[in-house]
């Protein structure tokens, strides 16, 4: 008598030998390495949809094989810390809550959601309070009447005396400072001065300054990979664009109420051709920009 064939399929949120233990993660150009059970800790989430539903085939993988997720690799670092403990730790001055929060939601991360509303709604409330107006203080035992006028005025009158405050705009709170904008370029020009110079296109465009300056002007463009985690008070020149246009960064400089104060360039020869007698010139070039 035959006996029936074991049934070789097993779903894969059962067999998870296809997974290793160790597992490498590629998120948005960051590489992280954590243990397999850290990534299936939080059922429904999607990072256990990922490596516990789905098989390792059927997910994207770098020229490494390490598994590729197409998110912010900067923030993820919270989100890997809070599926290893149910708990994350923000560094002071962390500007990124709102992001942060967008990652959560993405990653169907519930309570970490909660946990980053309940902190932004505390910071709302602060920057609320300190805009708010002692009347007591600012003329005792008179009747107050307001008058909110378009222009952003704030009219306070009483029987013996009159106030007149006016509300600074948006453009009025920008703080002022100084951003230096610097680009390393080569170019390659022959023996005769007349010929045209062959320029390559810049590699990358460096941002010195103010971190919460450098933050304001060019935003989600503004590489922090290599200085993360700085608090906006400090100042620093690790920052650079995620573009190689100068134009577009003169704009947003333009755009934010900067005006370019003084520049610098230096050349050096490098390399000279053996057949044409070219030559390879590398330069560095600096833009400092200041607003009132």
């Amino acid at each position: 008598m035959a006996m029936p064939e074991k049934s070789s399929c097993v779903k894969p949120s059962e067999d998870c030998s296809n997974f290793p233990e160790i597992i490498e993660l590629n998120v948005g150009g960051q590489v992280y390495i954590t243990r397999y059970p850290t990534l299936i800790s939080i059922p429904g989430s999607r990072l256990w949809e990922m490596f516990s539903v789905k098989n390792p085939c059927s997910l994207i993988q770098d020229n490494k094989g390490r598994f590729f997720i197409d998110r912010d690799g900067f923030l993820f670092r919270y989100v890997l810390d809070y599926m290893r403990d149910l708990q994350v730790v923000l560094p002071d001055h962390f500007p990124e809550c709102g992001r942060l929060h967008r990652e959560a939601e993405y990653f169907k991360l519930p309570e970490l959601a909660k946990m980053l509303a309940v902190k932004m709604n505390k910071l709302n409330s602060v920057g609320n309070d300190s805009c708010q107006i002692d009347l007591e203080e600012l003329s005792p035992g008179i009747d107050t009447t307001f008058n909110f006028s378009s222009t952003n005025t704030i009219h306070i009158s009483g029987p013996d005396n009159s106030v007149v405050l006016t509300a600074a705009t948006g453009s009025e709170l920008k703080k002022a400072g100084f951003i230096t904008i610097g680009y390393r370029g080569s170019y390659t020009l022959g023996r005769d001065s007349q010929t045209d110079a062959k320029f390559r296109r810049v590699a990358r465009i460096m941002v010195c300054g103010k971190i919460s300056l450098a933050k304001e002007v060019f935003g989600d463009t503004l590489n922090e990979s290599r200085d993360p985690d700085r608090p906006p008070e400090r100042y620093t020149s690790r920052y650079y664009l995620k573009f190689n246009f100068l134009e577009q960064a003169f704009d947003k400089l333009a755009d934010a109420g900067f005006h370019m104060v003084a520049c610098n360039s230096t050349g050096t020869c490098t390399v000279t051709h053996d057949q044409t007698d070219d030559r390879i010139w590398t330069s560095y070039t600096e833009y400092v920009f200041y607003r009132e």
